[in-house]
């Protein structure tokens, strides 16, 4: 053999790794958020559109949806939820988990394509504190992938105060959100999302099968911040 044909045959050189840090912009987009008249939707709504984002405050109902945009002001629009999720680039999922499946199963058509972020936490509540509910297919997000079969389904914002979000006095949010998804370019397109919030860096968690960890891991939150009357978030170090 030449010393052409090693030249032919040799491996090609290694594309260098993508960087962890070099995200989209997301800052066009639409986003939106359905269950946007509860506190936790409430809240990221506000955030976002105080960071320039474009959004869509969804509810079940149209007025009460436009009602809680006209209390926000920045922009912000309400529709209901079905036509939130028609006029969203991304729509983030913020509805109470006993309203979870049937509020998804109705909007199929509406989220096909779309790239949904599931932030419910499926929580119960006792004389002890609060503790993670057994979900059937695993979490609140792989319910969520199972139902929309037809959406690019992703995990994030579980651990976020309500009432921080909707505080106007914090001007940054000193905490990580965690984001989990199946294919790199989606849980790209979060964690920009998650960078656009002052204060807030979105970091890559895994795949929606350990959203169940995720998810159960704000009943130890809730736990930490009765007893230290807080309201804490989540930092990820040596990153």
């Amino acid at each position: 053999m030449t010393t052409a044909d090693n030249a032919n045959t040799a491996p090609a050189p290694k594309a260098p790794a993508k960087d962890p840090w070099d995200l989209p912009d997301v800052s066009g987009l639409v986003v939106g958020v359905l269950g946007g008249t509860g506190p936790q939707g409430r809240g990221l709504a506000y955030r976002l559109a105080r960071a320039g984002q474009q959004v869509i405050v969804g509810s079940r109902a149209d007025e009460r949806a436009q009602a809680t945009a006209g209390e926000l002001g920045l922009g912000v629009q309400g529709a209901d939820n079905a036509e939130t999720a028609r006029r969203s680039d991304i729509v983030i999922v913020a509805v109470p988990w006993e309203g979870h499946a049937k509020t998804l199963e109705s909007l199929r058509e509406e989220l096909a394509g779309k790239l949904v972020v599931d932030c419910v936490n499926p929580l119960g509540f006792d004389k002890k504190g609060a503790y993670a509910l057994k979900v059937e297919e695993g979490s609140a997000a792989e319910q969520a992938a199972a139902i929309l079969t037809e959406s690019r389904v992703t995990a994030a914002f579980h651990h976020l105060s309500a009432v921080t979000l909707e505080d106007p006095a914090v001007e940054e949010i000193n905490t990580d959100v965690l984001v989990l998804g199946e294919t790199r370019a989606d849980t790209d397109l979060v964690q920009a999302l998650a960078n656009r919030i002052p204060g807030i860096r979105g970091v890559f968690a895994g795949r929606l099968r350990g959203a169940h960890q995720v998810e159960a891991l704000v009943a130890n939150l809730i736990s930490v911040n009765r007893r230290y009357k807080a309201h804490a978030g989540l930092r990820v170090t040596d990153l």
